[in-house]
């Protein structure tokens, strides 16, 4: 019914993924946006919305669908049930969570970060003055875990403010459990500091795992900020919505504030699209997801095989965290892009041993980057 395995030319798009390496025999796997078409209930909308032909103001709060679509899908997807006045719209995720530091931090404030982590969390705290204190990301017992110890270490400092995590995280793909949600709150509530947890990827878990939104958390519901968006799940992050839900009525406020005059209203097509995607693409997303486990185990078992990487199956995400250290090289980078593959740096998260892998492909072209890298 849906065909994933279409190759689609993107060349005069200008897509940010494509332009990178334009002109060159480098294939883009690097930034995470799929290379699908969105589900015909998004493009049937949005061609209608161009069909009206009327493109005004439109302030989201008041853009009922969408808010009703976001309330409907958190109480059918998480059994979490949230109110309209606690949707604030932003045009994307990485806003979100700039602007939490913003309304929650003074300069010099410490802001607590995972790593490796996505390069704009990473890149936070210093845009808006604040030292990032860092958490590692540690693999033990055959899974991706916080250190704990080190966290409430960082939560203990006077001057910790505020939390950004990553859940499932991003790049390891690892969906927290609600012990491991519990205790991250246990830790916060302890030391007075405000957990911002990006969920953008929380929708597309390919394991058969819940996942538990910060906000849904009763020690967490007054000291939480949950940034989601259909961007990733539904393709359609170049139009610009996303949503942090924030049930505590002075943290929403404050948020609100930080945005006047530096964040502009989520673009109209954004909230159509996600109408749409919320609503009428539930069947899309199984297929998808089905399409995504097949791509993961082929490529997590093909680069286990090529010597010098390794990679650990991801639980969520369309990303695969590979290690490179076993190929001895100096630049890891420039080793994958000689073979004629783009992925994500892993210097940009942190860690400069591995590269990020995006197999949100087709399964051709993602058999020509493993014949590519095990040439």
């Amino acid at each position: 019914m849906y065909n994933f395995d279409e190759r689609i030319n993107r060349d005069g798009t200008y897509s940010c993924k494509w332009e990178k390496y334009k002109g060159t025999d480098i294939l883009p796997m690097w930034i995470a946006d799929t290379e699908f078409k969105v589900a015909p209930a998004i493009q049937d909308a949005l061609r209608e919305s161009v069909d009206h032909g009327v493109f005004g103001y439109h302030i989201p709060a008041q853009y009922e669908p969408a808010n009703r679509a976001v309330i409907d899908w958190c109480k059918k997807e998480y059994d979490w049930e949230i109110q309209p006045s606690w949707i604030v719209w932003t045009p994307g995720v990485c806003p979100g969570f700039n602007i939490a530091i913003k309304a929650l931090c003074e300069p010099g404030d410490h802001v607590i970060i995972q790593t490796p982590n996505y390069p704009p969390i990473l890149a936070a705290p210093g845009i808006n003055q604040c030292e990032a204190v860092h958490v590692d990301t540690l693999w033990e017992d055959g899974q991706w875990h916080l250190d704990f110890a080190a966290l409430e270490q960082a939560a203990s400092h006077p001057k910790a403010k505020l939390m950004v995590l990553c859940n499932p995280m991003n790049p390891v793909g690892r969906v927290l459990s609600q012990d491991e949600i519990n205790r991250i709150a246990q830790i916060c509530s302890a030391h007075n500091v405000v957990l911002c947890s990006d969920e953008i990827h929380c929708d597309l878990i390919l394991d058969d795992l819940p996942h538990h939104p910060a906000g849904k958390q009763p020690s967490l519901a007054d000291r939480s900020i949950t940034l989601m968006a259909p961007n990733k799940t539904f393709n359609i992050a170049g139009l610009g919505a996303a949503y942090a839900i924030i049930p505590n009525p002075s943290l929403r406020h404050k948020f609100n504030l930080a945005l006047r005059g530096h964040v502009p209203w989520v673009n109209y097509m954004g909230l159509v699209a996600t109408s749409a995607a919320l609503t009428q693409c539930d069947d899309w997303l199984v297929a998808q997801k089905q399409y995504l486990r097949g791509n993961r185990d082929y490529l997590v078992e093909a680069i286990n095989q090529i010597e010098g990487l390794k990679a650990h199956s991801p639980e969520a995400t369309f990303l695969l965290w590979v290690d490179a250290s076993g190929l001895d090289v100096e630049d890891v980078q420039q080793w994958a892009e000689a073979k004629g593959v783009g992925p994500s740096p892993g210097k940009d998260f942190n860690l400069a041993s591995f590269f990020r892998l995006n197999y949100g492909v087709s399964r051709s072209m993602l058999e020509d980057v493993v014949a590519r890298l095990k040439s």
